[in-house]
C-alpha cells in the first residue's frame, strides 16, 4: 500500500463522510479515524527487528544515577511534524507551568500536509515540553511531560 492509495481512501472518507475506515490484508493493517481532528494511519509491511540486547555489567563510577523523569506523559497518536503553535508568529498553545484540561487543544502535528489538532488527554500542569517545534515525531513518542 502506498501513500497515493492512502490519500485516495481519505478522499473517498472525506466524500462520503465516513469518520472510521480499516483495512487489514496480509502484511498491512491501516486504520484511519476522524474526529476530534486526529487523523492516525498504522501499516505494518515488514516484521520489526529484535532490539539489541543491553550489556549486562554497568560500570562502577560515583556518579549518581539519572533521575526517573516526574510525571505523565503526552504521547503522539500518530507520526507527523510537532508544532507547538497554530502559526509560526502565534505564542505556543501551552507552555511549562501552564494548567492544562482534558480536551484542551496542546499542539499540532503535521502528517500528509494535514494539520492535526492535538489534544491533551489528561489535566494537570505542564512540567516539562519533550518534542522540538517544528521536528519529526513518531507514534507514541512522549510530546509534554504533565504533573
Amino acid at each position: 500500500m502506498d501513500l497515493k492509495e492512502i490519500r485516495k481512501i481519505v478522499e473517498l472518507m472525506n466524500e462520503h463522510e465516513l469518520s472510521y475506515f480499516h483495512l487489514e490484508e496480509e502484511g498491512v493493517n491501516l486504520k484511519l479515524k476522524k474526529g476530534a481532528d486526529i487523523v492516525q494511519v498504522a501499516q505494518a509491511a515488514m516484521p520489526a527487528a529484535a532490539p539489541a540486547a543491553a550489556p549486562a555489567t554497568q560500570a562502577t563510577t560515583n556518579e549518581t544515577p539519572a533521575a526517573e523523569p516526574v510525571g505523565n506523559d503526552i504521547s503522539a497518536p500518530m507520526v507527523g511534524t510537532f508544532y507547538a503553535s497554530p502559526s509560526p508568529d502565534s505564542p505556543p498553545f501551552v507552555n511549562v507551568g501552564d494548567t492544562i484540561n482534558e480536551g484542551q487543544t496542546i499542539c499540532i502535528i503535521e502528517a500528509m500536509k494535514v494539520m492535526n489538532e492535538i489534544k491533551a488527554e489528561t489535566s494537570g500542569t505542564v512540567s516539562a515540553i519533550v518534542a522540538k517545534d517544528g521536528e519529526p515525531v513518531q507514534f507514541g513518542d512522549a510530546l509534554y511531560r504533565v504533573q
